[in-house]
């Protein structure tokens, strides 16, 4: 809840350009949490920033590899999640990441879309062909019909993870950039072994406790400083990962 002017120890903070308050704040609290420790010199550009930041995490926030009894009792607590012959029908709007691209723009700029699309989900074909540098735009970003092993790694966790339909509420971070997806349709297959998914289910756990790990690091980090105009530290703050 907004209470005024976003400031960060007395730093103003402009919302516009983000997709949410929260976000802004979050991101004005960790650029000045890397000057502070030595990471970033004051009055350097956006990409320089982002760069700073994610070595500021990779530095400050821990998250330890999950145990063999949490990553089966991972998976006996969800049973729908491995199976073979499992098939997906998306669609997905792709910011891409090449050799010199501003990455801090273009994560904004993907940002800035999935907020758009969150609200106003019929507009998904439209952003597909005029924002996704893939083909699959011309064609509203439908990508048909979609079985595990047929995509990278990271954006079949994202397809095959939780069972969710719609737009997933979090932009799908890939090796080839930023993604915006939407699960049309899901045909389930056989549950797979533990054995042969453990790795996967590793996986999975390792990216939960993360974002748990960055949160509580972010809330910390909050409660040290003199934040205005915004709340840090009652619910789960949107991060940059």
């Amino acid at each position: 809840m907004m209470h005024g002017p976003i400031s960060i120890n007395g730093i103003a903070v402009d919302p516009a350009p983000w997709p949410t308050p929260e976000l802004a704040a979050v991101r004005e609290l960790l650029r000045q949490r890397a000057v502070a420790v030595g990471l970033l010199a004051p009055g350097v550009d956006q990409e320089e920033e982002g760069a700073a930041i994610e070595a500021l995490l990779e530095r400050e926030v821990t998250t330890p590899e999950p145990s063999e009894e949490e990553c089966r009792r991972f998976y006996d607590a969800h049973p729908g999640a491995f199976r073979s012959g499992d098939l997906i029908f998306a669609r997905h709007i792709l910011f891409q990441i090449t050799p010199g691209s501003p990455v801090t723009l273009v994560r904004e700029q993907a940002e800035r879309t999935l907020a758009q699309l969150l609200e106003a989900p019929e507009d998904f074909a439209t952003c597909a062909l005029t924002l996704s540098n893939c083909p699959s735009g011309r064609h509203g970003g439908n990508l048909g019909q979609i079985g595990r092993g047929e995509t990278v790694p990271e954006f079949e966790q994202a397809l095959f993870g939780d069972g969710a339909l719609g737009i997933l509420p979090q932009l799908v971070k890939s090796r080839f950039g930023f993604h915006i997806v939407a699960v049309d349709r899901r045909v389930s297959g056989e549950r797979l072994p533990f054995e042969v998914v453990r790795k996967r289910v590793a996986g999975m756990l390792a990216e939960r406790v993360q974002r748990v790990a960055m949160n509580q690091y972010v809330r910390l980090l909050a409660g040290q400083a003199d934040v205005r105009g915004v709340e840090l530290r009652a619910a789960e703050v949107p991060l940059l990962q």
